[in-house]
């Protein structure tokens, strides 16, 4: 059967001369990966161009997978980016995140409201006139509401810790270790709150910016399996002052 749909471009690998695996996000709300033949001719149906990390395609593919992959047919830009390909801060950012989401989204099905938030995240960070480098952790700490480990504020109060591993605030140290000292819970319920068109109300050097994205990844770690060291984390902590 032939499915057409949308999906986001998180991952591509090589795949003999003329040929790529792509990893994606469907609209359809699941993960998929298939196989696109890539040519540089002029009639060429797919170029490599097309499959820039975060890309928004409308593709076409073949739903008898084999091995688990299903080879794509056709594809096309939705929208093309006007600013993420040529900000090189934005560039960064969107490599970042494509790794992260790689990892982050890699079991999800039928989440169609998943789709939904990043591709509207993307929408808006390629739109966005200003620097904004406190984006990618507001999609990171919001990403958690759809994939079901949102953390619960509830119980914030003055000198708590707070538990990675339950994602909840406690009085005390937990015995499994994995805690976040009050000053740096404290902090937690900050970043639930904020919203990309407020961000920029939040200050942050560049050390505290980093200490946040090691914290969210240590909590992503905590709650997917598997989930790795990123590659591209060290550059995208330089590319912000």
């Amino acid at each position: 059967m032939v499915v057409k749909t949308q999906g986001i471009v998180l991952k591509t690998i090589k795949y003999g001369d003329h040929s790529l695996i792509v990893d994606m996000l469907l609209a359809l709300g699941e993960r998929r990966s298939f196989v696109a033949h890539v040519s540089a001719g002029k009639k060429a149906k797919m170029r490599q161009l097309l499959f820039q990390p975060l890309s928004i395609l409308e593709l076409t593919y073949d739903d008898r997978a084999k091995n688990g992959l299903c080879r794509m047919q056709g594809a096309a830009i939705v929208t093309p980016y006007s600013t993420i390909q040529i900000d090189a801060s934005k560039t960064a950012m969107a490599l970042f995140l494509a790794e992260f989401l790689c990892y982050a989204t890699r079991d999800e099905q039928d989440n169609v409201p998943l789709f939904l938030y990043i591709e509207q995240s993307l929408r808006w960070l390629d739109g966005a006139m200003a620097p904004c480098p406190n984006f990618h952790l507001v999609l990171m700490m919001r990403l958690t509401r759809f994939i079901g480990f949102f953390p619960n504020t509830e119980d914030d109060q003055e000198g708590r810790y707070f538990d990675l591993l339950n994602g909840c605030f406690c009085e005390g140290v937990p015995s499994h270790g994995e805690v976040l000292t009050p000053d740096e819970a404290s902090k937690i319920k900050t970043l639930m709150r904020l919203q990309y068109e407020t961000m920029h109300l939040f200050k942050m050097t560049r050390a505290e910016r980093a200490r946040c994205v090691d914290v969210i990844l240590r909590y992503y770690r905590l709650h997917v399996p598997g989930f790795p060291e990123l590659k591209s984390l060290e550059v995208l902590k330089a590319t912000f002052d």
